[in-house]
């Protein structure tokens, strides 16, 4: 196929990430254009209620999560605007790009943990890098610094796009500092998000998880926020949240060949800190409860902390009541802008752990279920 223009031009490979029983094709191109994503013989659109999206650089495509893991492969298919006019737009001849796509498999499956980049792209590549293959990625909060600056938004998508080239699946988490800035209020459209809610569960393969969002790490009146934010509410909704997986588990984490639960979250909720940050007790107790007497999670994956670190059931920081042991897999050096980051590998019969940085050290590894 002749390439007709510049503007056709992915500026990363796709990031397929995994929404509950789907994912979420998201495509980065840097002029207006109108993108569509072909799995077998259907076709899947970018559309707002019948309307093929162009105004947006970020493009997102919902496909069946077991048709996409079935073909193993997909093709997106990029038509440029010249002018989107009331009649008669003039557009670009459409331009086609195929990708492999490599499910998790049934054996032990690898992922990488990075969490709190804070717009570090080489740093966490290398780390992950240095922990070898991966079947999927988990992207846990702060990849960015703020959300002041839109163009800071590709930075999740080169890290995907390194580490997985579109062709396996992303976790994706929202952090603290993700809720500041002008675009903040616009994250859900450049990220993930279930029906615009940055929280919700997923399913790759024998792996069942479910991701929470604490919002900010301090009281909404906060001076430092400037009445900006509202997570109060947002909170006391996931609780009802959790309350309603609960009373679908039986297609959620009790689902037939589900054998490892995962909590993924950016901030480790069970833990209380000094103030200002010593917040919503009373709701994250009632999380913690609900994980832990009907969940039953193995494992909760976090940030937030800038550590490497396994924290026990009943430990030091266990001050709400952990449901399950928590891993704290992200650290960096802010003078040296060192990375690291933490590798997981879930066997059948156990789960281990190793950490990683950008200078190709690599810990013993650690079991952790």
């Amino acid at each position: 196929m002749t390439d007709n223009s510049k503007i056709t031009k992915l500026t990363t490979a796709p990031s397929v990430f995994a929404v509950e029983n789907t994912y979420h094709i998201m495509v980065n191109i840097e002029y207006p254009s109108l993108v569509y994503v072909k799995i077998g013989d259907e076709e899947y659109y970018d559309e707002s209620n019948g309307i093929m999206r162009s105004l947006s650089t970020v493009h997102r495509v919902i496909v069946p999560m077991a048709d996409l893991d079935k073909a193993g492969k997909y093709t997106v298919f990029v038509r440029p605007i010249i002018e989107r006019k009331p009649y008669f737009s003039e557009t670009e001849p459409i331009k086609e790009y195929e990708y492999k796509f490599y499910p998790v498999p049934d054996g032990k499956i690898r992922a990488y943990h990075i969490s709190d980049a804070h717009n570090r792209i080489d740093g966490p590549v290398k780390a992950a890098k240095n922990f070898g293959d991966i079947d999927f990625l988990i992207l846990n909060g702060d990849v960015l610094d703020h959300s002041g600056d839109p163009s800071k938004f590709e930075n999740i998508y080169i890290i995907c796009s390194e580490l997985t080239g579109g062709t396996k699946p992303v976790i994706f988490s929202r952090g603290n500092h993700d809720l500041r800035g002008n675009y903040a209020e616009k994250f859900a459209e450049y990220t993930p998000n279930s029906n615009g809610n940055t929280y919700y569960t997923f399913r790759l393969g024998r792996i069942w998880g479910i991701l929470l969002d604490c919002g900010e790490d301090k009281d909404d009146d906060h001076h430092e926020y400037g009445y900006t934010v509202a997570c109060h509410r947002f909170r006391k909704r996931q609780t009802d949240f959790l309350k309603k997986i609960i009373s679908e588990k039986s297609s959620q984490y009790e689902a037939e060949g589900v054998e490892t639960k995962l909590v993924i979250c950016h901030n480790p909720f069970t833990r209380v800190i000094d103030p200002p940050f010593n917040i919503e007790q009373e709701i994250y107790s009632e999380w913690a409860s609900l994980l832990r007497e009907y969940v039953k999670p193995d494992l909760m994956i976090c940030g937030h902390f800038h550590d490497t670190a396994v924290w026990e059931k009943g430990g030091e920081y266990d001050t709400l009541g952990q449901p399950c042991r928590i891993v704290i897999g992200s650290d960096i050096n802010t003078d040296t802008n060192d990375f690291i980051g933490c590798g997981y590998i879930f066997g059948k019969d156990k789960t281990e752990i190793m950490f990683t940085d950008n200078n190709g050290n690599c810990s013993d590894l650690i079991e952790v279920i």
